[in-house]
């Protein structure tokens, strides 16, 4: 009996737990949009890739016979004066829209955080409306005020004593035609960066602002010392999506001036599309629009690479 009670128990091992299968459920519901998304974006980029390295005309599009070239076409379009012209102009035109609509942005979101209640109601309303407004709409309202003869900034300046300026042609002026184009840009773009600048500066504390008040501070050193290095990742994304939006616009180019007069006003999109069409080389159009969304996406990069060491180092 004692050998029997000495005797060790014998441990069984705790079972394993059992995995759990991952639900299929979730998949399922969102595999609807991937799908929608990859034939909306992913397919119409691997084709405009494909047609980049064929030759790709007209008389390709009809018999269904395109053959691949390589690289020729980049090397044709890379070796073209005119295509490096377009580059130029297209980073001045960026440069400066998204200069102009960062600033105005910026001081019409601090002018929101400053009105009463009603005031910004009533200004925020405006804004909404101005980012509603399809493009074709505000594109065709702005030729009607640029109008040679019954445009009412004509009509205004000689008012004002500017006589020159009756029957004045602004679109047979290259700069003229560049600069209405910019206002169109900026004024379209505005309500979305103010209205999303302003919901960023209202998650400031505002004790922040009421030490840097005791202490003396102006409105430039509290913007420069607090809002701004608070809202610095804010401020960099906007700022990107600005740099899209305003590389890749095209309608209101084509529709005011279609690139011209000459080819004051002609971007990259807008080059891309006329050799596509104009000469029916779909293979040089391809192209090109690949070529501007490599240097969209090394500008982004190269962006938010120095926004990364700015973040880092403070």
């Amino acid at each position: 009996m004692t050998l029997l009670a000495e005797r060790p128990v014998r441990e069984t091992a705790p079972a394993a737990p059992k995995r759990r299968k991952r639900p299929v459920l979730p998949y399922l519901l969102i595999a609807p949009t991937l799908v929608t998304t990859a034939y909306l974006l992913v397919y119409p980029l691997v084709r405009n890739v494909i047609i980049s390295l064929q030759e790709f005309g007209l008389p390709q599009l009809v018999r269904g016979d395109a053959k691949f070239v390589g690289l020729a076409n980049y090397v044709k379009v890379l070796s073209d004066p005119e295509f490096w012209g377009v580059v130029k102009r297209t980073l001045w035109f960026t440069a400066i829209n998204v200069v102009l609509i960062m600033v105005l942005s910026t001081l019409v979101a601090l002018l929101l955080v400053r009105l009463g209640k009603w005031l910004r109601l009533l200004v925020m309303g405006g804004l909404v409306l101005t980012w509603a407004t399809p493009i074709i709409a505000a594109t065709t309202v702005f030729q009607w005020l640029f109008q040679s003869r019954l445009g009412v900034v004509n009509w205004a300046l000689v008012a004002l004593g500017f006589p020159e300026y009756r029957d004045y042609t602004w679109f047979a002026d290259g700069e003229a035609t560049f600069g209405i184009l910019i206002t169109l840009i900026v004024w379209q773009s505005i309500p979305f960066a103010a209205l999303s600048l302003y919901a960023a500066m209202i998650t400031v504390p505002q004790e922040l602002y009421e030490a840097a008040r005791i202490d003396g501070a102006g409105a430039w050193r509290v913007f420069s010392t607090i809002t701004f290095p608070m809202l610095r990742a804010m401020f960099g994304l906007i700022t990107c999506l600005e740099v899209i939006w305003v590389v890749k616009a095209f309608v209101q180019i084509w529709v005011i001036s279609q690139g011209g007069p000459g080819q004051a006003t002609t971007t990259l999109p807008v080059y891309a599309f006329q050799v596509a069409q104009s000469l029916q080389r779909y293979d040089l159009g391809a192209a090109v629009s690949m070529l501007m969304v490599v240097l969209l996406v090394l500008a982004l990069l190269a962006y938010f690479r120095q926004l990364y060491r700015q973040e880092r180092d403070t």
